[in-house]
């Protein structure tokens, strides 16, 4: 790829440099990120532009979409359109929407105030089971056992957990919305992953080209209408768009696209987490159709050279992390090195501009520890940059979100928890590190403590031997209900060849002494690890069900291994005994690659038994059975003695 060389500017800017930009910039997040907590990656941004003299704004369009078009003149308007459509080509799933259209247009204002927390009262009317209109989403709740007549939620919510059980039935029912959005207006539309499959490692840019050129449907015109009305309020002269999954591309450029023929001076930036990991090649020219600069990395640095650029305080080739098209149609990288601005001196992201009190608490899952993921409006907050093991070798370790480690002081990161308390009016803060460092979170228990200062936070670690029930002990007090960590694929051997640092004999102590102390635990898992047989792969479900029988976890996730280019598995394949495939030719994205394993392994089939396990498990279900049961006929039985965690358990309380 042609790039600027800086190798012999020596300009150099201080490490903050105040008002080097007098316009106004505004970050947008795009849809589809979150509903219950506003992505945090503006907030950062927007506090740090602030903290040195900017004017900086934020909205959250993810969340403005969504509350557009499940309102009641989003359903006339989705029904509008439904009228226009043949009645042989509606599903039924639409059909049955369009009789049961009154229930639904009369209910749904009232069911998301509800959610927003501004109607409680509603809930016993919508656990009572005769106030909101239930399509098929509800059938699962006919699978749980009981006597006729019983609750079929009884066991999770019991007499008196009405809120709780009237959340769980309005988020089925906006699921029930979102199916018939998707058959009728938008197949692409999820509440997360939307459009997901037009940029995720997709080396072409022309699917997402041919999408971005295709007549609006009713989602990409509300999402029109949304853009034109925030950027009238803000009047920007900069916008930056993060996005941070491959499901808020599509949104992204949909957004530059109307501001771009709205007014074209308005200067459009595209960051974030899937830019730092599937855009670091970049070469498509066609991006900057849309936008006018694509920055990699912590956006702080080259967002501040881009603005003294614009400003007429350095050249173009004194751009930080920066690709632009050049005057040829070429796409270049320009990559002057300066310093990132430390840590500790990014300032508090503040949320101020964001409808707070709009978010959605969802309850998905009715699983204790699963539920904080989409339920309730945590502050979002990193005690440390980067981790400090960025050993794994399925983790993009290379990339500089994990490889640069830093940490800030314990009183640091106590102010800034009180300063967003201030600002917000919430003591819950999801910390959202990649790992947590021990030593930093023992530092912030005690400071949290010594100031008295009241908080409930959760956050991920690893599941490291440092995690004592001292420790354990001492976070519990300090506020935390949960923690989520890596087991991977529950194998010894394999944890040794991911170079993940831990056995499972000590996660089941760690995560036991986590759990005796009341606090939630939640295991990220994985399948398809190369040279993972299906023999390692039931042991796997093995482990697990005992980790879940004797109380060490209360949640967890199957997903399936993805090799990207930035891991030690992509960049040392042979060292983990696979061959990669070739990547598409492309100019776009590249991240994940596919590979050849030797086992010939159909992980795909085994992930259905894994994931149907884990769900029954976190539900209290099949925790004595035999793990062959998920599983296809002949499948081998287990390696692992049954007593295994209660021994290692054991073992641990003599120790």
């Amino acid at each position: 790829m042609p790039a600027m060389s800086s190798a012999t500017i020596s300009f150099q800017t201080p490490p903050v440099q105040r008002a080097v930009f007098s316009a106004r910039v505004l970050s947008i997040i795009p849809p589809m990120t979150q509903l219950n907590t506003p992505y945090p990656s503006t907030a950062y941004l927007t506090g740090f532009l602030r903290s040195v003299g900017i004017k900086a704004m934020q909205e959250d369009l993810a969340l403005a979409l969504v509350l557009r078009l499940f309102s009641a003149r989003g359903l006339e308007q989705v029904r509008e359109r439904i009228a226009a459509q043949p009645k042989a080509k509606r599903s039924p799933l639409v059909r049955a929407f369009d009789g049961a259209f009154d229930a639904y247009h009369s209910t749904i204002d009232a069911t998301i105030a509800f959610l927003q927390g501004c109607d409680p009262t509603l809930a016993h009317r919508i656990a009572g089971r005769c106030f909101l209109p239930e399509g098929p989403r509800f059938t699962a709740l006919d699978s749980y056992v009981g006597k006729a007549g019983d609750d079929p939620l009884a066991w999770a919510f019991g007499a008196l957990g009405v809120q709780d059980k009237a959340r769980h039935l309005a988020t089925l029912y906006l699921n029930d919305l979102a199916d018939v959005l998707r058959e009728a207006i938008d197949t692409r539309f999820e509440f997360v992953r939307y459009a997901e499959s037009l940029a995720q490692s997709q080396a072409s840019f022309d699917p997402l080209a041919q999408a971005l050129a295709a007549p609006l449907n009713l989602v990409d015109e509300t999402l029109r209408e949304l853009t034109l009305a925030t950027v009238a309020k803000h009047t920007p002269k900069v916008v930056l768009i993060s996005v941070p999954f491959p499901g808020a591309v599509y949104a992204a450029f949909r957004i530059a696209q109307t501001i771009k023929l709205h007014d074209a001076s308005i200067v459009i930036v595209l960051g974030g987490g899937y830019v730092n990991t599937e855009l670091r090649e970049l070469a498509e020219p066609r991006v900057f159709d849309f936008f006018d600069y694509v920055t990699l990395d912590d956006g702080e640095r080259p967002v501040l050279a881009l603005l003294e650029y614009l400003a007429a305080r350095r050249t173009a080739t004194q751009l930080v992390r920066t690709f632009v098209r050049d005057a040829d149609g070429i796409v270049r990288y320009i990559k002057h090195i300066e310093p990132d601005v430390p840590f500790a001196q990014i300032g508090t992201p503040t949320w101020d501009g964001l409808p707070i009190g709009n978010y959605l608490s969802l309850l998905d899952m009715l699983n204790p520890m699963h539920r904080l993921w989409s339920d309730g409006r945590w502050n979002k907050l990193t005690v440390a940059h980067g981790c400090y093991w960025k050993k794994c070798s399925f983790c993009d370790v290379s990339l500089d979100y994990i490889a640069r480690y830093e940490t800030a002081s314990a009183s640091l990161l106590v102010d800034r928890i009180e300063e967003i308390i201030t600002e917000t009016g919430q003591s819950g803060f999801h910390f959202v590190d990649e790992a947590a460092p021990p030593k930093t979170l023992k530092a912030l228990a005690e400071e949290l403590l010594k100031r008295q200062r009241k908080i409930s936070w959760w956050g991920n670690i690893r599941f490291e031997k440092s995690f004592s029930p001292e420790l354990c002990e001492l976070l519990a007090e300090s506020g935390c209900i949960a923690i989520s960590g890596g087991l991977e694929v529950a194998s010894d051997r394999l944890l040794a060849l991911m170079k993940k640092g831990v056995s499972i004999a000590q996660v089941a102590q760690v995560t036991r002494a986590f759990s005796d102390v009341g606090i939630l635990v939640h295991a990220y898992l994985m399948y398809g690890f190369p040279t993972q047989t299906v023999q390692d792969t039931v042991d796997a479900l093995e482990y697990v069900r005992q980790l879940f029988a004797a109380g060490c976890i209360q949640s967890g996730y199957f997903h399936r291994f993805a090799c990207t280019i930035h891991s030690p598995v992509g960049i040392a394949p042979h060292e983990y005994g696979i061959t990669l495939k070739p990547l598409p030719h492309g100019a776009f994205a590249k991240n994940d690659v596919q590979f050849i394993d030797p086992t010939g392994v159909d992980h795909d089939a085994l992930g259905v038994a894994l994931n149907k396990a884990l769900y029954n498990y976190m539900h209290g279900i099949g925790l004595d059975d035999d793990v062959r049961k998920w599983f296809v006929a002949g499948t081998p039985k287990t390696r692992v003695a049954k007593n295994f965690v209660a021994r290692a358990l054991s073992e641990n309380s003599r120790e």
